[in-house]
């Protein structure tokens, strides 16, 4: 089959991933599903493993390369080990990005993203930007009639990871609140949409590139902003002392150190974008009693309930296709922001 594989990281990113024929992957073990992709992905974390930020993490034994990426994947279901029931070969289904093990306590609970036994697919193990990759049964959900892997692919992370963020925000949020989304990207915009379904505050969006801002308008947010170097200032003015949350996806380039700038008291900041690190002085936290977290991917249940609000037309993808012979152009365009939403790579 054709692969594009990584041979080695660099921070500059002046490496290409290389189209090669590999063999197929195979079934190990009763409950692994092959899955002929239909489409994946194309991920920020894709630009950071290429950086080698994650070489630490899923690269400790300094023998990983060459490797498939792709942790978005979406497609058809090749063929099933023996104890596999819930799919068949031929079965159109969406990936979530962690093979959990489905046993553990963190399983237990519906905390799949926790596993202590997981496995990451595109972050450790080959993933999706070929034509086949393995996965297993726990990780499988099977796609509403007339949904196509090519439209939901991306839904797969980015979507989860936004739908995620954003539900833990409408759940802090009244109406006549203000919410603040920080990028309106692949995992912003689907943000957007999840927010505007899900809570009645009023939505800011703030991006500086030009087309964004017009999706941004398009997707219903209240207020779009470019994010210039008086954006504090015209956000507490705006909101009257600040919004009530914020999402931040881009997480470095010093939007981790203005996100919590915009909070008014008693705000919440939830960041999901990563690579940079926050600095907030002790005295603002207590004094202003902000609240700081993270937010990873979504669980399993979560990606089932962003795919009924996909089926229903209430949250869409926007995305640019390549052919996975041209992933280095879109990874490329990516780079230099050249498309909105999200890059999905076909084989």
């Amino acid at each position: 089959m054709k692969a594009a594989r990584l041979y080695e990281y660099d921070p500059d990113m002046n490496v290409e991933l290389k189209i090669e024929n590999v063999p197929p992957p195979t079934i190990t073990a009763p409950d692994e599903v092959i899955v002929k992709v239909g489409a994946a992905g194309l991920c920020r974390t894709d630009l950071h493993i290429i950086e080698g930020v994650w070489k630490d993490i899923m690269d400790t034994e300094g023998n990983l390369l060459p490797y498939v990426m792709g942790h978005e994947n979406a497609g058809w279901i090749e063929d099933v080990g023996s104890a596999v029931t819930s799919v068949k070969p031929g079965d159109a289904v969406i990936c979530h990005p962690f093979r959990s093990c489905g046993i553990c306590l963190d399983c237990r609970y519906g905390h799949d993203m926790y596993c202590d036994h997981g496995q990451f697919p595109g972050l450790g193990i080959d993933g999706g930007f070929a034509e086949y990759f393995k996965t297993n049964e726990s990780s499988l959900i099977k796609l509403n009639t007339g949904i196509t892997p090519l439209e939901v692919a991306p839904m797969a992370d980015a979507g989860i990871t936004a739908y995620r963020a954003a539900k833990k925000a409408a759940k802090l949020l009244n109406p006549g609140g203000y919410v603040m989304i920080l990028g309106v990207g692949g995992l912003g915009h689907i943000a957007l949409q999840v927010l505007k379904e899900t809570c009645g505050a009023r939505i800011i969006a703030v991006d500086r590139e030009p087309a964004a801002q017009v999706l941004a308008k398009e997707l219903g947010a209240d207020i779009v902003l470019d994010g210039g170097p008086n954006l504090i200032e015209e956000i507490k003015e705006l909101t009257g002392g600040g919004v009530h949350v914020a999402i931040d996806f881009v997480g470095e380039h010093g939007t981790e150190n203005t996100c919590w700038k915009l909070l008014r008291q008693g705000g919440e900041l939830i960041m999901v974008g990563y690579g940079g690190t926050i600095e907030v002085p002790t005295l603002e936290l207590v004094a202003n009693e902000i609240k700081i977290g993270g937010s990873l991917v979504g669980d399993f249940v979560e990606l089932v309930e962003l795919m009924e609000l996909n089926a229903d037309g209430k949250v869409k993808m926007h995305q640019t296709e390549y052919s996975l012979a041209n992933i280095n152009q879109a990874i490329s365009d990516f780079k230099d922001r050249k498309f909105t939403g999200r890059g999905v790579i076909v084989p």
